[in-house]
């Protein structure tokens, strides 16, 4: 059960690190990204949850990484750079995973609001 603590934790601060990155590269401050951010659970496909599952176990590996580099950092501008790496790498294996960055910050808030669905996910990560 720890395990599936760290593994969320890391997938909820994932998610929150991408929002920051995602935000910042949204010039042009489309309006309709957010509904999308807020999609209902029966819209991702089985697939797509798994690869959320299997994402999220190498994040909680990057994530613990990372916190303890974080920690370790002297001044702001050394935290700041941490942050992006660590960010620049949790976007890669979400993407390596088949799903886009919003797709997976999408499934993240999903699971935050619904217990089942994340029941569901838990049992994908267990079974991989």
């Amino acid at each position: 059960m720890q395990r599936m603590t760290a593994l969320f934790s890391a997938a909820l601060l994932t998610a929150g690190l991408m929002a920051v990155q995602a935000h910042a590269q949204d010039t042009a401050g489309d309006p309709q990204q957010q509904p999308q951010a807020a999609a209902p659970a029966q819209d991702f496909s089985d697939d797509q949850l798994q690869q959320f599952a299997d994402a999220s176990q190498d994040i909680a590996v990057i994530s613990q990484e990372y916190t303890e580099r974080l920690h370790a950092a002297e001044d702001e501008q050394t935290q700041q750079e941490v942050r992006m790496e660590a960010n620049d790498k949790m976007v890669e294996v979400v993407e390596d995973s088949g799903l886009d960055v919003d797709t997976f910050n999408a499934i993240g808030h999903a699971i935050q609001q619904d217990p089942e669905l994340m029941q569901r996910v838990q049992q994908m990560a267990e079974q991989s």
